[in-house]
């Protein structure tokens, strides 16, 4: 019997390639049923990136679609209702885009993104050069889709365009898909040319969604709902299936359930639990939903290696932007408590916006909260009161974001203040505990700390230490190491000043009793029962420095062992 397992589907986007090629697949064709149901004219699905939104739309396109092969749906849900497969399944022509790929550092440049894409969309349907529905009028006009010299007016008007010829020549009405439509919009705000390109894209979208007669219904998917003011003007036929809808929630992200039966089908239930830690905790509509990225990922790690710990896949994906930006917030107080309590697994309550224009994001605190939870840096707890949210950090490996951000944003701030720093080094290198602790102190002030309450006492203490790091690591010249192998364990820190002729070990502690001296008393303790010093004597150091660091939120005692 073949027990061979199915491939994980990492970063594969095109369902029929899914489907086809022996991967593993978690069914979501019933959104097929309930999009045909619950119906809308238009349909725009907001989520997060990585929630499988463009899987879902090529699901959509590969179903509805004459062209194709539809055994890819033998055996799925969707299959359960035979009466809805005779009656739409490959019955319209579908017109499918991704805006993604419009990512330019100009308009100019933007545009001509645009132009090929509207070629490459078009140039799938070139049976309309040959088709008997069509006049020589109706053929000139698909020509000009092909064209990379295209005015913005054809630019503009081309899926509207496309969706008429392809209805003339089918007989029937056009299902047109948009994927991450905002995309452009975001990329524009970037880099200085915004009016442009919204111009361009309520255009494009308007004739498209708004005025086109050929239009069966279209959905749209992307992480913003930009205002319909602002870009869907006049559209009355647009329904909005944002993060708070009950309706569809279980279509984008994966279930407990189906995270359960992943981890099962691959042979690691036991890993089930740390991967609810990691991976679990955003909230949409009823449902508790996994990022799938970051879910997939940690089981092909764990086919390479059933001790790999979880990782935050989902920080490589993107720059981060919306915390970055926010992190740097701190200076004001409120927002800096209030990021202290969301990392300690606390919630805050907020007032959201999910329609934001990408000028609006950034002008006010509370857009940016509201940005964090559209993107998925925050998700809600319990059920929302109108525009009122309780917000919280949905998993570990978001929280390992904020504190990423934190820890960069910190050790900037550490090398613009070049005079603390030389103070804090030289009291370390010259023994002198008592202005370590003074000056430890004041950096603990300034950055974010580990509250204590959700998180776990060896988290803090790596938090702590990361806070250490960040501040030695920025005195150039200056050899530092964490957690290097020495004696009979590993030390937390190593440092060799630019001298050579000092080494110092610091082992941080976390006082979660508030017991700092019983803290730095333990602290030293373990260096002397490791023997990390004789590593160092063996190199010829002799001028051994040994600190024991213990910390309790803002607080800190350092003690110098004895020589």
């Amino acid at each position: 019997m073949n027990t061979q397992k199915k491939k994980i589907p990492i970063g594969i986007e095109n369902f029929e390639k899914l489907r086809s090629d022996g991967f593993y697949y978690i069914d979501k064709t019933g959104l097929i049923r309930d999009l045909l149901q619950n119906w809308g004219e238009v349909n725009l699905f907001t989520r997060p990136r990585r929630f499988g939104k463009t899987l879902n739309i090529s699901m959509l396109e590969h179903f509805f679609s004459t062209n194709g092969d539809k055994r890819i749906f033998d055996g799925l849900e969707i299959t359960k209702d035979p009466s809805l497969c005779r009656e739409y399944m490959g019955k319209y022509p579908v017109i499918s885009v991704t805006l993604k790929e419009i990512d330019a550092q100009d308009y100019e440049t933007a545009r001509q993104k645009a132009v090929q894409l509207i070629i490459e969309t078009a140039g799938k349907f070139d049976f309309l050069l040959d088709s008997e529905k069509l006049n020589e009028y109706d053929k000139a006009a698909y020509k000009n889709l092909l064209n990379e010299k295209m005015n913005e007016v054809t630019a503009a008007g081309s899926l509207k365009k496309l969706s008429v010829l392809l209805e003339k020549h089918h007989g029937t009405k056009v299902i047109l898909l948009i994927d991450e439509y905002d995309v452009p919009l975001s990329r524009a705000h970037t880099n200085g040319y915004y009016d442009q390109m919204i111009s361009f894209i309520r255009s494009l979208l308007g004739q498209a969604l708004k005025t086109n007669s050929s239009l069966k219904f279209a959905v749209l998917t992307g992480c913003l709902q930009i205002p319909k003011e602002s870009i869907f003007t006049g559209l009355n036929n647009l329904n909005i299936r944002s993060l708070t809808d009950i309706r569809f929630d279980k279509y984008f992200g994966f279930t407990d359930a189906e995270i359960r039966a992943l981890f099962a089908y691959y042979g690691f239930p036991d890993n089930y639990d740390t991967a609810k830690k990691w991976y679990d905790g955003y909230h949409f509509g009823n449902m508790d939903i996994y990022c799938p990225w970051d879910v997939l990922n940690y089981c092909d790690s764990l086919l390479d290696d059933k001790d790999a710990q979880p990782e935050n896949y989902w920080i490589n994906t993107s720059s981060n932007d919306a915390v970055k930006r926010f992190i740097r917030e701190t200076e004001n107080a409120s927002v800096k408590r209030e990021i202290e309590r969301l990392i300690a697994g606390e919630s805050i309550t907020k007032d959201i916006r999910q329609d934001l224009t990408y000028p609006e994001i950034y002008q006010t605190t509370n857009n940016i909260w509201s940005l964090l939870f559209t993107t998925g840096y925050l998700t809600q707890r319990g059920k929302a009161q109108g525009r009122r949210m309780e917000l919280v950090i949905p998993n570990l490996a978001v929280r390992d974001i904020f504190v990423t951000q934190i820890m960069e944003f910190f050790k900037e701030s550490v090398r613009e203040d070049e005079d603390t720093l030389n103070r804090f080094c030289c009291a370390l290198q010259n023994g002198n505990a008592e202005d370590v602790e003074r000056i430890f102190t004041e950096y603990l002030r300034k950055t974010i700390s580990i509250r204590d309450t959700a998180v776990k006492t060896n988290m803090k203490e790596n938090f702590y230490h990361g806070v250490l790091l960040g501040i030695l690591s920025a005195k150039q010249r200056w050899s530092v190491s964490s957690n290097p192998e020495m004696g009979e364990g590993y030390a937390d820190i190593l440092v060799y000043p630019d001298t050579w002729d000092t080494g110092i070990l610091i082992e941080v502690k976390y006082a979660h009793d508030g017991d700092l001296d019983a803290a730095c008393k333990k602290a030293l303790s373990q260096i002397a029962h490791t023997g990390y010093e004789d590593d160092l004597a063996d190199d010829g150091i002799e001028n051994i420095l040994k600190y024991g660091i213990a910390c309790y939120k803002k607080r800190c005692r350092v003690m110098l062992a004895e020589s």
